[in-house]
């Protein structure tokens, strides 16, 4: 799996490292991911999900099976 979201869609960004004497260096700026299982109480089955943090505090604010329509909607989770 690639470092990216299955909830949200964030995935890395590229950027600099700038030193004190303003050298700069290509760096990744990765998204904070963890592996967590979600129980979707419908379908009385657990799912596992590469999510980032924000898309951990999207499904505690949305419900996990609204947080995966809304997902599935814009590409980043395929069932």
């Amino acid at each position: 799996m690639a470092n990216v979201c299955q909830i949200t869609g964030k995935k890395a960004m590229s950027g600099n490292n700038v030193s004190h004497a303003m050298n700069k260096t290509k760096r990744k700026f990765k998204p904070n991911l963890q592996v967590k299982k979600f129980y979707i109480p419908s379908e009385d089955k657990w799912i596992t999900l590469k999510v980032s943090a924000s898309g951990i505090r999207n499904i505690n604010r949305l419900g996990i099976e609204t947080a995966l329509k809304q997902a599935t909607e814009k590409g980043f989770y395929k069932a």
